[in-house]
């Protein structure tokens, strides 16, 4: 054979080549855990044009040159709830559930408004001391529930149930059962706040998310979480000591938490102890399951939480501006979750799997005597 007959054959395999590694990447993209929230985020974001051609426009603001308009809302509601889903994906990794953070963000939001009214100034120190008590506070409940849990052996449902109930009762005792408010600028920047025009506590929340995804996916506290989902006692057994792991994520469950519910009170400045982090852990948990994360403990994915959270969030503005009404919402956003974990269900994948195999035709398998004879 020539040379000149060797260069079609080799840009020829090439090509298949780079239509191979082209399908491998669409492959790898269809096959991750949390495409299908991807999907319904972008037809509920189609559903929203439809109504509204404009509803993705962003505005500037030629007085304070911030960014406005339906996208930044999203991301402003985002962020309290990629805090508690970011927390609570560890926790479900190693086989936990967190029904606390609800509480626990009333407790944290109870604990900064309760400092700053007794403040005659409403400085930026005051503002970060207000965040550090709550903080502190919140990871003193993480901390009680990773004792319960890893040394009393506790089921983690049972315990942090417990922990909810004592939480939104410890929140009552410290504000004396009393909606609180506080005055204080810097801390109200926080949630209110922008950066270049984007909201400051999507930022905030972005930079915490980033350095918990470096700590579990750059160090091997990633692999000692997955480790003790899969088998706790394999685990013990190589030589991971699930005490300090369970009761370091349960800490930073309840830190993530008191960082959501700094996040929620300080958009309003007020604390509402009955209401503060309602049925978060709700949407916490539907967050981390619509991201792709196992029930059942193992591996998890970060990111899959974080679209999740995203989709929660255009879900509820979604809902408002699709005017339906209150009594009817809880239905709504169960029939879409659910459907989008009818399409993660390896089942359900499984069935159309094979539906695709029965429909596919079967290429033709050369016989010996043609291929000898080509």
């Amino acid at each position: 054979m020539s040379a000149t007959d060797q260069g079609p054959a080799r840009s020829g395999s090439s090509a298949r080549g780079g239509q191979g590694s082209a399908r491998g990447v669409v492959s790898t993209i269809v096959h991750q855990p949390y495409i299908w929230a991807i999907v319904t985020l972008l037809l509920l974001l189609v559903i929203n044009l439809v109504k509204d051609p404009g509803y993705l426009g962003v505005s500037v603001n030629g007085t304070t040159g911030n960014l406005s308009g339906n996208p930044i809302d999203i991301l402003r509601a985002s962020a309290p709830i990629m805090m508690i889903a970011v927390g609570m994906t560890l926790v479900i990794a190693t086989r936990g559930i967190d029904l606390s953070v609800g509480s626990v963000m009333a407790v944290s939001g109870a604990v900064s408004m309760e400092f700053m009214s007794n403040q005659s100034g409403g400085d930026a120190g005051s503002a970060i001391v207000a965040a550090l008590l709550a903080l502190a506070v919140s990871a003193f409940l993480g901390t009680v529930n990773g004792v319960l849990v890893s040394i009393v052996g506790l089921q983690p449902f049972i315990t942090t149930l417990i922990t909810m109930l004592a939480g939104r009762g410890l929140a009552k005792v410290i504000t004396s059962g009393q909606n609180t408010s506080a005055t204080n600028e810097p801390f109200r920047w926080l949630a209110n706040g922008t950066v270049f025009g984007f909201p400051v506590v999507f930022i905030i929340a972005g930079v915490i998310v980033a350095i918990v995804a470096f700590l579990v996916r750059r160090t091997a506290l990633g692999l000692m979480i997955e480790s003790i989902g899969i088998n706790p006692r394999a685990a013990r057994m190589a030589g991971i000591r699930p005490i300090g792991i369970l009761i370091a994520v349960y800490i930073v469950s309840a830190v993530l938490a008191g960082v959501a519910g700094i996040f929620s009170t300080a958009s309003v400045m007020t604390v509402e102890v009955a209401k503060t982090g309602l049925n978060a852990e709700m949407d916490a948990i539907l967050a981390v399951v619509i991201g792709g994360t196992s029930l059942a403990g193992g591996k998890f994915s970060l990111t899959g939480s974080v679209i999740g959270a995203l989709l929660i969030a255009t879900l509820d503005k979604t809902i408002v501006f699709l005017s339906i009404p209150s009594s009817a919402t809880p239905a709504f956003k169960a029939v879409v979750i659910v459907i989008i974990c009818l399409l993660q269900s390896q089942r359900v994948r499984a069935l159309f799997a094979r539906r695709k195999s029965r429909t596919t035709p079967t290429a033709s398998v050369p016989t010996r005597k043609e291929t000898v004879s080509a």
